[in-house]
């Protein structure tokens, strides 16, 4: 059987015949551990990086593996030898490299340090958290700002011996609001005024 392609991502030096690379060589007829060998012998310089590789199937059990190029991300990560970027991008900072080291991921992903390349790694680099230069350790040197959760807002206790705040003229029971006890309507109001001016 030829002409089929697999394609995986695998650990540099380190792929198995275990999923999903074995089960996918399996239907091919390929000879798997001749396969696993060559994969690791042409990933063995990304160690501890994902790297895309390709199993071309030939006729007579015959193989061909092409590797590709590691992700920006697994390059930077490697560079600033962290495990992982940060899930709160221009919050958090997790690692710090130079300019010459985003140039150097750039040659290795694009084949060139050209502007639109290195604007590509570095904008890679902002949203993992790593940042960049002399600038960027103070940056690192904050390290996290911490995420506060809102909460909800509190009523304030009342102060002790501080005058209790009257009930608004026509609050009802609905609003959770009971008018004070013995205070006045204001039609009484005016019929007290009027008792008064008659008297004199």
């Amino acid at each position: 059987m030829g002409g089929q392609t697999i394609s995986a991502m695998v650990e540099g030096g380190k792929a198995t015949p275990a999923p999903p690379l074995g089960p996918a060589l399996g239907p091919l007829g390929l000879p798997i551990p001749k396969v696993i060998e060559e994969i690791n012998k042409k990933t063995a310089d990304f160690k501890g990086m994902q790297v895309p590789v390709k199993v071309i199937a030939g006729p007579n059990k015959t193989f061909t593996v092409e590797v590709g190029k590691p992700p920006v991300s697994a390059l930077l990560r490697k560079e600033a030898k962290v495990e992982k970027g940060t899930g709160f991008a221009g919050q958090e900072w997790v690692g710090n490299i130079s300019m010459d080291q985003v140039k150097s991921v750039a040659k290795a992903k694009f084949g060139g340090d050209e502007q639109g390349y290195v604007n590509q790694v570095l904008g890679t680099c902002r949203s993992m958290g790593i940042s960049i230069g002399e600038e960027g350790k103070v940056l690192l040197a904050r390290k996290r700002v911490v995420k506060i959760e809102a909460t909800p807002a509190t009523t304030a206790a009342p102060v002790a011996g501080a005058p209790a705040t009257p009930a608004s003229p026509g609050a009802t029971a609905a609003s959770g609001t009971v008018p004070t006890k013995g205070a006045p309507p204001a039609k009484k109001e005016k019929e007290k005024k009027r008792k008064v001016k008659k008297g004199k």
